[in-house]
């Protein structure tokens, strides 16, 4: 078991190892509350841009399914004649400029959610540093653009927000102190418009709405061609996932009758330049979408299984009365 497992074990109960750490806490809660009265004060500003903004974020480290869920919003909001774009940090990417993510961009270049988003909606979307700055230069490249949705952010209080949706996966808030003892960024509750849970509710005031992730019963390669799962059920596969929980992959494919000859989990947001292929090279590599991304350059033939989400469809039509009632002169 390595590290990072043991400590996320140790963040679902509050044991010896998290009691140990619960002093640590401390200072990272008051800097935490530190920085949000500071916004709150006006003494650090917000950015507010021209067209309404949806923070997709959290309040527990990695993991939580924000980029499905991004994608399922856009999903919505095209369909109800919304324009929208995406703006995110872009984690994990070497350069820290403001460009825009194109599906021929490099995940090393622009962050690898970022480039799944771009691939998969077929929207624009920007990185950079500070949001605001990202979500500026969309708008100025693509002024029909008249909502924006920011992929993580929940924390990133330098850009103001219309609507903040909190995703929570099935672990919740976890033992509910903050880090290190636990696994909470903020202390939970806080005010949020809508709330998405793949577990029990996390309590609080907002609207809380249930979600469930599947995978889809399809794999697809670098040429878009899919591949049912039913035809994999025979081969001898390598499961690989550099994701926040690997395992939660793993036990999907095992759930719909895949079960892999070799597993490999490796850290969130692996950039593969220096991976090597099994040696067994009858194995069939199969990915996470997030992973292909940056595989394909290299491994085209890597079967991606998407993930996908159901969401209760009072969650779509809290948001559509949340949207309508906003000011927004462009829409």
């Amino acid at each position: 078991m390595t590290a990072a497992t043991r400590l996320r074990q140790a963040w679902q109960r509050r044991g010896l190892l998290a009691l140990a750490l619960w002093p640590l806490s401390l200072p990272y809660r008051a800097l935490t509350a530190l920085r949000r009265a500071l916004f709150q004060a006006g003494l650090l500003r917000s950015e507010r841009l021209p067209v309404p903004v949806i923070v997709v974020g959290n309040v527990i480290v990695g993991g939580a399914g924000k980029t499905p869920v991004t994608l399922a919003l856009l999903h919505h909001l095209r369909a109800a004649g919304w324009r929208p774009g995406v703006i995110s940090r872009g984690y994990g990417r070497a350069s820290d400029d403001c460009r825009e993510v194109l599906p021929t961009s490099r995940a090393a270049e622009v962050g690898d959610e970022p480039l799944l988003i771009a691939r998969d909606a077929g929207v624009p979307v920007f990185v950079a540093r500070r949001r605001a700055d990202a979500g500026r230069a969309l708008l100025a490249a693509h002024p029909a653009t008249d909502i924006l949705l920011c992929d993580d952010g929940l924390q990133h209080l330098a850009l103001a927000r219309d609507v903040e949706i909190c995703v929570f996966n099935d672990e919740g808030t976890g033992n509910g102190w903050l880090l290190p003892a636990g696994p909470l960024r903020e202390p939970w509750p806080r005010a949020v418009d809508l709330v998405l849970h793949a577990g029990p509710p996390p309590g609080g005031p907002a609207p809380q709405f249930a979600l469930t992730r599947t995978l889809a019963p399809y794999a697809v390669d670098a040429s878009g061609r899919r591949v049912p799962l039913d035809e994999l059920r025979s081969q001898p596969l390598h499961a690989l996932a550099a994701i926040a929980r690997p395992q939660d992959f793993f036990a999907m494919l095992r759930a719909l009758g895949l079960m892999p000859a070799t597993e490999e989990a490796l850290p969130d947001h692996y950039g593969f330049s220096s991976w090597k292929r099994p040696s067994n090279m009858r194995l069939m590599l199969v990915c996470t979408e997030k992973d292909a991304v940056k595989l394909w350059p290299t491994h085209p033939d890597a079967l991606a299984v998407p993930l996908q989400l159901a969401i209760a469809p009072a969650f779509f039509a809290a948001l559509d009365a949340r949207l309508a009632s906003l000011s927004s002169p462009r829409h």
